[in-house]
């Protein structure tokens, strides 16, 4: 008789995390499963600091889980800007210490890293536009990318050591519950401001010729899922895109949230929401997700765009 599956989660109090346990726990009741989240903080069953080795070799060994799906990371690239030293010290230290662990104290299990697109970096732009393949060179430009592309690198050449990984990366994913660090959430936080009449109708914006491909995280996170979940052993040791296949001006984002509100709104370029370094578009291939998961993106662009600003609407209405 197969073993329950006992997953962990880590980061799972997290933006991406809290999608994926409410994911997990709505799974059909023919699916029995254990979900151990793991974090730092209230809200987490174990307690866990990646950057802690001992700690990590801790709870892998007392959860003895099948599979563990990291999701811990400085996530934000303004954040890791800010603090490289902390950036590398989580994504790419804490990651090895995380496969590590599982590698010596629970061998059978399958770990499950979500990496960035970011990784790519430099490489977008030698495109031309076109879609990027998970074969392509990963030249990350910013600090969050360089840890990310070194701690996929790291998870990739320990499956040749016995690790049963799977490595992702996503492309720009959005929800409702996002904080405003992002470019959606940043846009429609300020369109619920405006709606609600607390400042002048005018959104400061960065750089909105960049192209990017957007998902729901409710897409991606069903990506991790299936991985978490699956049992061929087909999928153990590669890397997938996560991606729509489709880039979109970052005009086109904020043209659509300002059309769903119905105001007259000035658009303001602010220097503080330009970022140092931009590449013109950012697109994906993700074939082979679909070929060995079964994985495609099910929700619409503007359907997303639609649940970010009521999301914020209802954060604002809350606070009155």
């Amino acid at each position: 008789m197969p073993e329950q599956p006992r997953i962990l989660v880590t980061g799972a109090t997290g933006f991406v995390g809290t999608w994926l346990m409410r994911i997990l726990r709505d799974l059909p009741v023919e699916t029995s499963l254990e979900l151990i989240s793991a974090g730092r903080g209230a809200g987490c069953d174990v307690e866990l600091d990646v950057t802690n080795k001992a700690a990590s070799a801790a709870v892998l060994r007392d959860c003895r889980p099948t599979a563990v799906i990291h999701l811990a990371a400085i996530a934000a690239p303004q954040e890791a800007r800010r603090d490289s030293a902390q950036a590398w010290d989580v994504n790419f230290h804490g990651t090895v210490n995380l496969a590590s662990a599982v590698l010596n104290e629970a061998p059978d299990c399958r770990f499950i890293f979500a990496g960035s697109a970011e990784a790519y970096g430099q490489t977008f732009a030698k495109m031309d536009g076109a879609a990027v393949g998970e074969d392509c060179a990963l030249k990350p430009m910013t600090v969050y990318g360089a840890t990310k592309a070194a701690a996929d690198i790291a998870v990739g050449q320990m499956y040749f050591d016995g690790l049963r990984s799977i490595r992702f990366r996503p492309f720009n994913h959005t929800g409702p519950g996002q904080t405003d660090s992002y470019v959606i959430p940043a846009f429609a936080s300020q369109i619920a401001r405006i709606e609600a009449g607390t400042v002048p109708p005018v959104i400061e914006v960065g750089n909105l010729t960049a192209q990017r491909d957007f998902l729901d995280v409710r897409d991606v996170v069903q990506a991790y899922a299936l991985a978490a979940l699956g049992t061929d052993r087909q999928a153990e040791g590669r890397v997938f895109n996560l991606a729509s296949g489709k880039a979109v001006s970052i005009r086109s984002i904020l043209d659509t949230l300002v059309r769903l509100s119905g105001r007259q709104i000035e658009v303001c370029v602010s220097p503080e929401r330009v970022r140092p370094v931009d590449i013109p578009t950012a697109c994906g291939d993700a074939h082979a997700a679909k070929r060995l998961l079964g994985w495609v993106p099910q929700i619409e662009l503007e359907y997303t765009i639609q649940a970010v600003l009521s999301d914020w609407r209802g954060r604002f209405t809350a606070a009155v």
